[in-house]
Parts: structure tokens; sequence; C-alpha cells
């Protein structure tokens, strides 16, 4: 990895723990940047928003842990699996796509307004979900989920040499039942067995946030914990 520069954040409220401090640290802008480079930093913690690329840098605390699956290695628990099942029974499918189908910005509103109508995303616009779609330095694919034929799910995901990368994924609230951000997790890693992905990456976990305690159960996983990967499960 060649030499890059970077940048510190200034300290702000944390959206997931609010008793703390956040800070980022970024690549600065207009270097360049490609689809090896980010693979590199991935395992390094880094993550991916928009254009640009940041790690968590926080004063006091260190709960941000980057969170990444091998599909050789994973085993799918006996709720996962039922999940599953369930799932194509009732006529659910999925396809992964190198660009969009269609106009995904109704199903991504419908999702912001029942899931994070209380954050700072909310109201949703266009701006924001382009942001997420667009990147002009790597390949960005779309994890799309039908139920009787109907787009109910969308996945945004990096797509490297050796990983896959989940940005995003957003879903109608009539199908939260089926759990479609579990099951894109579960597809995710049935995709990077097929196109031989090493690794699926999920973002970062924070045990102490209710809302991410999901992807504790995809087992066994490796986190980033103080400079190293440390396996789970």
């Amino acid at each position: 990895m060649h030499e890059l520069r970077f940048g510190l954040t200034a300290p702000a409220q944390c959206s997931y723990l609010p008793e703390q401090q956040e800070q980022l640290v970024f690549l600065l802008p207009e270097q360049p940047l490609d689809a090896g480079l980010y693979q590199q930093l991935l395992q390094l913690n880094f993550r991916r928003s928009g254009e640009q690329v940041y790690t968590p840098h926080c004063p006091a605390c260190r709960a941000c842990q980057s969170v990444r699956i091998s599909h050789a290695d994973f085993n799918a628990s006996r709720s996962q699996r039922r999940l599953l099942h369930k799932a194509a029974r009732d006529g659910w499918h999925y396809k992964l796509c190198d660009s969009a189908s269609s106009d995904y910005f109704a199903l991504f509103s419908a999702y912001i307004n029942y899931k994070h109508h209380d954050s700072s995303m909310f109201p949703p616009t266009r701006s924001q979900l382009e942001a997420m779609l667009d990147c002009s330095w790597l390949t960005v694919r779309y994890l799309e989920q039908y139920h009787q034929q109907q787009l109910v799910a969308v996945s945004i995901v990096d797509d490297t040499a050796d990983a896959f990368s989940a940005v995003y994924t957003f879903f109608h609230p009539d199908v939260q039942a089926y759990s479609p951000g579990l099951l894109a997790i579960l597809y995710l890693i049935q995709c990077a067995a097929a196109q031989q992905k090493q690794w699926v990456y999920l973002g970062y976990q924070i045990d102490e946030c209710r809302k991410m305690a999901y992807k504790a159960a995809f087992l066994p996983q490796q986190r980033f914990i103080q400079g190293q990967w440390h396996s789970f499960g």
C-alpha cells in the first residue's frame, strides 16, 4: 500500500452510543483509489460511505468492530435454516445485479420513513440513496430480493476481488416478518461461495447497540479488535 494521507473529523455525539463521542479517520480526497486498495483498507477496519473511506477513531471508545464471515467456514444456525426454508416456501427469491433493475427510491423512502423517522436520515432524499449506489472507483452491485415477483428489498454491495462488503440494506415495511436483512446476509454468503469470494464484510458490530445484535448470530465470524482479526464461534 502506497503512502496515504488521512484526516480526522471533529468530535460529535455517537449515533449508536449517545453517551460516547465519535471521531472518524478518513482518507483525504483526490488520492488514487481503486478496488484493490479498498480491499486492503477493508482488512484494516475501514468502510465506504459514498466516495469517502473512513474508520472509527473515537477518543474513549473502541466499541466498533468490523465483522467478516468466510463462506467456507460459515455454519447456518437452526433458526437461519428455518428462515431460508420459510422464504423459499413462500415464493421468495433473490438475484445479484450488476446494475439497478429499477428506481429504488420509493422502496428506500418507505424504509426510511418506517425505520429511521427519528434519525439524521429523515426525511429520505435521492441524494442520500445515490451516494450509496454510486462509486467512481469501485464496482457496486445490488442484491435484490423478490416476494411473489415483487421487489421488496435491496442490499447495496461493494465488490472486490476477494470480498463482498455489505453497505446498506433497505426493504418494504410490509415484509419485515420475513427478516429481509437477515436473508440478505445469508444470500450474500451464498453469492460469495458461488463467485469464490473469501469474505463477506458486514460492517461494524457494537455489542452495546441493540440494533446491531443480529450480526453476532452469524458464526463463525472474525472481528477486527485492537489492530488484529480475532475468530469467534
